[in-house]
């Protein structure tokens, strides 16, 4: 029997089709991007062909046209195990993964005002997947679940209570599962368990967060209510004055207008005028295009900041993590990261740090750093694809 599992991750225009084999390596993957307009595409990774898909497809057109490109591959010959589907936002309903019935798809929907943007799109790839596949396990994995174990202060926000008690108004933090697979990988490369591993976790791409684990859960994080609070991010502003909206309300700037500012038009992108791609950035910025390089030490020293900030929330410190596309892949951003954080006594090996620590097991740092540093890829589509099979056998449905 072929016994795969089958990863969705549904964005607003876009999504990600992931398939992992019973031992979850992964099979293959697939994009499709600018759904419900005129030039909506998909592709399989690693394949210059693009999957045939009409014009203004949707979400439901682009996942059926993935699974078919994928079982005339001959990758899926059969019906997988179980199905994981990212979900942006659970609240403080889940704290953990669940079997998706009518019910969880009732409380993911009472969670879309906390997350307008992603929620409804996470529904809609779940329905779409259901109705291709209504007799196997669909598992939800909840960005914000690894971080249900946050004490209150670190929570709460200083807002009359009624806030929290009524609206649910306090940090929920996200990117848990990538921050989740960090702590069990860090704890493995530095021969450690997950109990007895401490580490301050930085999730740096398009979106960016910072996480203080200790002993192997989420005790504090940079991201909030939404993912915009925090680090400098490719679009949005992270940390602000909250004195803004009213700053910008006096000049005639609407909610919304200002919430699209604040999530598309800044950051990176805002700062240097040009772009949120920190390559080009860097490429900018070495030809003297003084925004870029403002972008780029901002970037840096927020995140050196907030660095410092979470070892508030630590006992101690068994390693600093550098993860996701940039962390994996600025050594620039890393050493100049780290030069803001010399009373932390971390040091980078130049070498180690040009090479992402490939030959190093991750590490990074010179011997006489005070704490190790690690470089490790993320994987959050293998930490759905375990949870989906994790659940599926315990429901029954399958011995993998």
């Amino acid at each position: 029997m072929d016994e795969s599992i089958l990863v969705v991750n549904c964005g607003s225009s876009s999504l990600k089709l992931a398939l992992f084999d019973h031992d979850h390596q992964k099979i293959a993957s697939a994009l499709a991007e600018r759904l419900n307009q005129p030039d909506a595409y998909a592709k399989i990774s690693g394949d210059s062909v693009p999957v045939p898909l009409p014009a203004n497809a949707d979400h439901n057109q682009a996942l059926a046209s993935l699974v078919e490109a994928f079982r005339v591959r001959q990758w899926m010959t059969c019906d997988p195990i179980a199905i994981g589907h990212r979900v942006v936002h659970g609240g403080e309903t889940f704290r953990q993964a669940v079997l998706i019935d009518p019910s969880t798809i009732t409380a993911i929907d009472n969670c879309a005002a906390l997350a307008p943007l992603h929620n409804p799109v996470n529904l809609a790839g779940i329905r779409a997947m259901q109705s291709l596949f209504p007799d196997i396990p669909h598992v939800a994995v909840f960005d914000t679940a690894f971080h249900q174990t946050l004490p209150a202060r670190a929570y709460r926000y200083a807002l009359p209570d009624h806030c929290y008690q009524d609206w649910g108004i306090r940090r929920y933090g996200f990117h848990g599962t990538s921050h989740q697979y960090m702590a069990q990988q860090a704890a493995q490369r530095l021969g450690k368990t997950p109990a007895t591993t401490s580490i301050i976790s930085a999730h740096l791409g398009n979106g960016c967060s910072i996480t203080a684990i200790r002993d192997g859960l989420s005790v504090d994080t940079s991201m909030g209510l939404t993912p915009l609070e925090g680090l400098v991010m490719g679009t949005r502003s992270g940390d602000v004055d909250p004195g803004l909206f009213d700053y910008l309300a006096a000049r005639g700037i609407s909610s919304g207008e200002a919430h699209r500012m604040l999530n598309n038009d800044s950051g990176l992108l805002g700062l240097s005028g040009q772009t949120n791609d920190m390559r080009s950035l860097c490429e900018l910025a070495d030809h003297g295009h003084e925004p870029s390089q403002l972008a780029i030490d901002v970037f840096c020293f927020r995140l050196a900041r907030y660095t410092g900030a979470m070892t508030a929330s630590l006992s101690h410190l068994d390693a600093l993590v550098f993860t996701g596309g940039i962390g994996e892949n600025s050594p620039r951003i890393r050493q100049e990261t780290v030069k803001h954080l010399g009373l932390l006594g971390i040091r980078l090996d130049p070498e180690l740090n040009r090479s992402h620590g490939q030959v190093s097991n991750g590490r990074i740092d010179t011997p006489d750093s005070r704490y190790p540093v690690l470089v490790i890829p993320t994987n959050e589509e293998l930490v759905i694809a375990r949870e989906a099979a994790r659940l599926a056998a315990a429901a029954g449905n399958t011995a993998i």
